[in-house]
């Protein structure tokens, strides 16, 4: 496979919107989801903000009502999420893929996995997606660890939020990491919002295009 998984440090953090915005920078990618929880659909969002083609967006996976972690929302709905049977799901396609995940990199989805093992299983670099604010120097820096006690690649960090140079630079030295952009919270978030901020402060370096062009 070809492409990036796009996780986060916590729930919330902006990993939809941020895979909308490499949809837009990378037009030819696929967009899938293989977990998801509670009543919002990602998958329709991220077609919404970066307009992107129906067929670019891939609808099988898990989904499941309650807004909780994986794990206990197929628990709820006495069910069991089988990380082979979602990694088999797409091998048989061609070309790149965007691949968010549910929550962060060690979110539960089974008794015995955690979401990074969909990671692992995938073999796709990582982009982790941070806030700007006080404390996310320590969740970066522990995912971006937990990552690559894996043998994770992580491919770059994008942040979310008011700018915060001394983050930016402690999070880039700290953790030997490439930061791909600092993504204000649009109000409103629009199409053309995020699309121009995409194609404008999203950065496309060499390592991103040979995953992503």
């Amino acid at each position: 496979m070809r492409g990036v998984f796009v996780t986060g440090t916590d729930t919330g953090v902006g990993k939809t919107v941020v895979s909308a915005a490499l949809m837009v920078r990378y037009r030819e990618a696929r967009y899938w989801k293989p977990i998801q929880t509670g009543p919002d659909d990602d998958t329709a969002e991220v077609q919404r903000l970066s307009r992107c083609p129906r067929d670019r967006v891939y609808l099988h996976g898990v989904r499941l009502p309650e807004p909780v972690s994986p794990h206990l929302a197929a628990e709820r709905a006495n069910t069991k999420i089988s990380l082979p049977f979602l990694a088999e799901a797409i091998k048989e396609f061609s070309g790149s893929w965007i691949v968010e995940g549910a929550g962060g990199a060690l979110v539960p989805v089974n008794p015995a996995d955690l979401m990074v093992h969909l990671m692992e299983r995938l073999g796709l670099p990582v982009v982790v997606v941070a806030r700007t604010t006080l404390g996310t120097i320590n969740h970066t820096l522990l995912t971006i660890e937990a990552l690559r006690a894996r043998n994770l690649l992580v491919a770059g960090v994008v942040l979310v939020g008011d700018p915060n140079a001394e983050n930016r630079a402690a999070i880039k030295h700290y953790g030997g990491v490439r930061v791909l952009g600092e993504m204000p919270r649009f109000d409103p978030l629009t199409p053309e919002a995020l699309g121009a901020w995409a194609v404008e402060h999203l950065e496309a370096d060499e390592l991103m295009q040979e995953l992503l062009a």
